[in-house]
This record gives structure tokens, sequence and C-alpha cells, in this order.
């Protein structure tokens, strides 16, 4: 995951950030909700926790950490099916951070 350089992708929408996430995550998703669950959980908060990074990056004006947490949380809001780890507990999408 670390070598997917999520934050610097400015160029790139939520949904093509999406995109390109989603396949490798439901997979893991797949395989370890099945075998190892408790795996997952800090798995799922350090994707949010690139995707805030990403946020701060390409929006500028929400730099501050508060301002983006706000953000990402109003996004996983409104499209709560929009990233694979988000549909596994739509309460808690973006709380995991």
């Amino acid at each position: 995951m670390r070598g997917w350089h999520l934050h610097t992708r400015t160029d790139l929408t939520f949904q093509e950030l999406a995109r390109r996430v989603n396949p490798k995550v439901a997979g893991w998703i797949n395989y370890y909700g099945r075998f190892r669950p408790w795996e997952l959980i800090p798995l799922l908060a350090r994707i949010n926790t690139y995707l805030l990074r990403w946020i701060r990056k390409k929006y500028k004006r929400l730099a501050a950490k508060r301002k983006a947490l706000a953000k990402l949380q109003e996004i996983a809001r409104r499209y709560p099916r929009m990233f694979a780890h988000w549909r596994l507990s739509p309460s808690q999408s973006a709380v995991l951070v």
C-alpha cells in the first residue's frame, strides 16, 4: 500500500482514486475477512489515513487535519459505497482515521 503513493496522486479525482484502490482492497477484504477479520481494522484505518493525506494535498484550503477529516466524513456519508472498505460498516466508514 505504501508503494501506491496515493497522497502524491493529486492529479486524480476521488472516483479515479477509488477505481484504482478498490480491486486490491476488495481482494484483501475477501481473503482476510474470511480467515483473519481482525487484521482488517489497521488496514482500513491506514487506507483512510492515506485518503485524508490525499485530501490535504489536493485541496490546500483543507490543509488543517480537522477540516480534511470533516470533508472525508462528508464524502463517506454522501457516497458510502465509493470505496470497498467503506461498504463493510457505513456508520464507521471515515471514523477509522
